[in-house]
């Protein structure tokens, strides 16, 4: 399966199903997006969202989100997505790879992501494509 990963410039009626499609896939809590958010998120300076495409049709996506702090310019992987009909077949990777592409060309110094436990697969996918395990606590502070 030849995986061709794209970046989203403009959330058509294609991009938005396959949101609609592939977000439950990955969060049972998350709302559906629709056009308007899809494109609030692809005009931010900071956001990248990356579309996997095989055979046309979109089987995956990720968003790179990328900034500068005082200690240089980092960048973290979010909501990286791959259809079940898809896994397996490492749509995964290329979208990973071509985050890190991205992220070198914007001169960060690190990369950063996380995934549950329980993702066994999509851990041995980030430590295949050069991730190091760390050992930190993350915390969150929930808004709402």
């Amino acid at each position: 399966m030849d995986v061709e990963v794209e970046v989203m410039n403009e959330p058509t009626s294609e991009v938005v199903e396959a949101f609609g499609r592939l977000l439950p896939q990955l969060s049972s809590s998350a709302p559906p997006v629709d056009a308007a958010t899809l494109r609030d998120i692809a005009s931010g300076a900071a956001s990248t969202v990356l579309l996997a495409r095989s055979d046309g049709e979109i089987v995956g996506t990720t968003t790179l989100v990328i900034f500068r702090i005082p200690t240089g310019v980092r960048a973290w992987i979010e909501d990286v997505v791959v259809d079940e009909a898809a896994r397996g077949r490492r749509v995964g990777e290329a979208l990973t790879r071509e985050a890190l592409r991205i992220a070198t060309q914007a001169g960060a110094r690190t990369v950063d992501l996380t995934t549950r436990p329980s993702r066994e697969a999509a851990g041995r996918l980030y430590e295949r494509v050069g991730f190091a395990r760390r050992d930190s606590r993350l915390y969150r502070y929930t808004l709402s």
